[in-house]
Formats: C-alpha cells, structure tokens, sequence
C-alpha cells in the first residue's frame, strides 16, 4: 500500500489527476450560436424553448472506428471458483455488454471469495475494466496484487466499448440463467451504481451525466420483444440464442436508483421532432476514468507484468496462491470454455464537441458526447439484442457509421433557433 494517508478515504483522490486532462463539456441545456458552434447565446428561445448546440456529424469529424468483442454466456458471468494444483482460482469474466456497468459490484464479489482463504497476496489475470476493478478493490481490502495481463486498459478490449451505464446489456439469458441471478445481478448493480457515484464532479470528468434525447416521428412506445412462435430453435438446440425474447431483463429492478425517461411536449423540444423524451444517462470517460484507476492502482503499490498464458495449468506456477481470473472473452481460448460466445460491436468516434454536452437518439441510430469523442452508433437492421451475436469479425466497417451520420444530420440542421 502507498505511504502517507492519501488513500487513508478510499475513495479520496484529490488532486489526482490536476493538470492532466481538461474538464469537458458544458452542463445543463445550452443554446447554440451562429453556425451550431462557439459560444453561448441564451438559455432558451424567446418562446421558453431550451436550445442546444447542433453537433457535427460529417465524415470529416470521424477519427475512429472501434470493434469490440463482448464476451457473452447465456447464463451469465462466471463467478465461479476452481483448484487448479495448489492454486485457488476465482473467475469473474463473460459479462457481455454490461462489463463496465457491473464491474465494481463483481469485483466485491470476486474478492470477498478470494478473503475467504485470508490471502497476503493475490495476483489478477487480465487488465481490462474487470480485472483492474478486481485489483483496485482488493488493494483496498490490504492485500498485495500484481496483475498478469499482456496490456495496460487502453489497448484491451474494454476501451473499444462505448462507455454508458448498461448493466443488463446482453447479460445472460433467462433460462440458462435462471432465477436465482436476478439476486445476483441486483447485488452487482446497486454495488456499482454506488462506487459510481463517488467520480461524479471529479477533474477531467470520469464519470458523468448528460441529458439523451430520444426523437422520433411517431408516438415512442418501450420496446417489447414476445416470442416469435415461428422460431422453434434456441439457445438450447443451436447453442447460440435466436430471437430477442430469450435475452434476460433486469432493469426494472433498480428503477428506484436510476433515472427514468420522461416525455417532453414538442413546444418544449430543442429538435424539431413531433416526438421526444429525455433521460439522465450516465457514462464514463475513458481517458480520464482509465488513468484514474491506473493511478490508484500503482500508488496503492499494485505491480503489473506483461505476461500471456495459455493453459490454466501455466496460473498454477505463479507465486500467487490465489488468483482472478478476468480474461474476458479470451477465456474461451485460455480456460477452454466455450460457452462464450461472441457478440460484435462497433463505435464510431467523431472529434470531441465540448459545447454539445448531450446524447441523440433516433430508430436504431445514436449519437452521445464524451470528453474524449462523440460517440456514434448504428444498430440497424433493428435486430435489437441479437445485433452481433455470434459475430466474432473485428475489422471496423465505415460504412454503418457513415450512414448514422446521413441519418442524424438533417435532425440538427432543422434544430428550432439555429441560424443559417
């Protein structure tokens, strides 16, 4: 553990990161100026309509393209423990899409296995969000952790995601889940929502709400997926689920912690939208959040040693007596389980827009600003939860991206109060 007592709060970081990153964006509604950018006009129109700054959306802002692999299992994480020779191993990986959501409520659950034997030292494999959160977590509870890991989070998959709070985003399946881990992925959730919340309002913004709007053209009803009688096949004959309706939903059981929806009246629009509703979404920052968990990692003396492995048995040689095991979706080659299965995604990043601090939403197309890009998304064809499954390609298309930009470009342009 560090000296001196600057972690003595553990979650006290004052003056962390001062100087390193720029505070981005700017809160609340905002109005926008002559040719959608600059400064601030006024907070509202003469008509009391709130107005916000138009974003860029042209291919000349885009400046990148990521893919990643979500690392999927129909019955959710695996949380389980195994004995491999004389090493204690304790998984936590296979998160699908709500990795970053869930990460600091598995990680309480990881470690507090990993207490249980009263360990002096731990070692992690992985450095991704789960694992680095499994280190952090554990350095907090005293013990010693070196982490195994061929990259830094920067360049592991978990950068390539987009960063909102999605805890049940392709989480499990709700048969081969079953019904007991509702219990458990509450008890994640909640655990997370609140360690969240100790980032809000620090330097460089690593956690942070912004306003997400939903447009639409027609009156927005929530989404329901029923089963498709026609598909007979699931999960359980192919493997691989085959309709929206086997996906599991848990969102309704932390509405009372989570801002919900609401519907706003077209004369109180800032688009021109006959349809609209706005929610409070909060999302992390990756530069700044990513440096911030780095830094606590090695100032409270956690170790890290670029290694790769490729057997379980090669864990069983480490000095480490008990270790986590957080590969994420390289756990279907490490550990043999092929129960994971890959879910494909892909973002889009535009050049950052600090004067538009808000998301858009229309059909399946988005668009949400963070401090380190606009972050944009095309989900369509609207397969909703089946987008990707299965899909193990890496290799970013343009051409989807490029056509969410075509799509959201006119819904700025005809922003009420924007001037030509």
């Amino acid at each position: 553990m560090a000296s001196g007592n600057r972690f003595a709060d553990p979650f006290g970081r004052r003056d962390m990161l001062k100087g390193s990153l720029a505070v981005g964006g700017m809160l609340g509604l905002q109005a926008c100026t002559g040719g959608g950018a600059g400064g601030i006009a006024s907070a509202s129109s003469s008509g009391g309509r709130p107005l916000l700054v138009p974003m860029r959306v042209s291919p000349d802002q885009l400046i990148d393209i990521k893919c990643c692999l979500r690392p999927f299992r129909a019955a959710g994480p695996n949380l389980s423990t195994e004995q491999v020779g004389d090493t204690l191993v304790i998984h936590n990986y296979g998160h699908g899409g709500s990795g970053w959501s869930l990460s600091w409520g598995s990680a309480e659950i990881a470690v507090g296995k990993a207490l249980s034997v009263l360990p002096r030292e731990i070692a992690v494999i992985g450095c991704g969000i789960i694992g680095l959160t499994s280190a952090i977590v554990a350095l907090r509870a005293g013990m010693k952790v070196t982490i195994y890991a061929r990259d830094l989070i920067p360049r592991t998959r978990s950068y390539r995601a987009s960063g909102s709070f999605t805890p049940d985003s392709r989480i499990a399946l709700t048969e081969p889940a079953g019904p007991a881990f509702g219990d458990t992925w509450e008890t994640m959730a909640r655990l997370s929502w609140k360690t969240f919340r100790t980032y809000l309002g620090l330097p460089a913004q690593p956690v942070e709400f912004i306003d997400s709007y939903g447009v639409s053209d027609k009156p927005m009803t929530r989404r329901h997926d029923p089963a498709d009688p026609a598909i007979t096949d699931s999960w359980a004959t192919k493997g691989l689920p085959q309709q929206n309706s086997e996906f599991a939903s848990y969102g309704s059981r932390i509405k009372d912690i989570v801002p919900q929806s609401v519907a706003i009246p077209a004369e109180e629009s800032p688009f021109a939208m006959p349809y609209t509703n706005r929610t409070s979404i909060m999302h992390f920052n990756f530069a700044a959040y990513g440096h911030l968990l780095m830094t606590e990692f090695f100032e409270r003396g956690g170790k890290f040693e670029m290694r790769e492995f490729h057997s379980p048995g090669e864990v069983a040689t480490l000095k480490e007596k008990v270790v986590i095991h957080s590969t994420g979706y390289a756990a279907r080659d490490l550990w043999k389980d092929k129960t994971l299965m890959p879910v494909r995604g892909q973002t889009g990043w535009l050049v950052p827009q600090p004067e538009a601090n808000y998301g858009l939403r229309f059909g399946t197309v988005s668009i949400q600003a963070k401090t380190d890009g606009m972050v944009i998304m095309n989900n369509s064809p609207d397969l909703g939860e089946m987008l990707g499954v299965g899909d193990s390609n890496e290799m970013p298309d343009r051409a989807p991206i490029e056509e969410a930009m075509r799509v959201l470009a006119p819904i700025f342009a005809a922003m009420p109060g924007r001037r030509a």
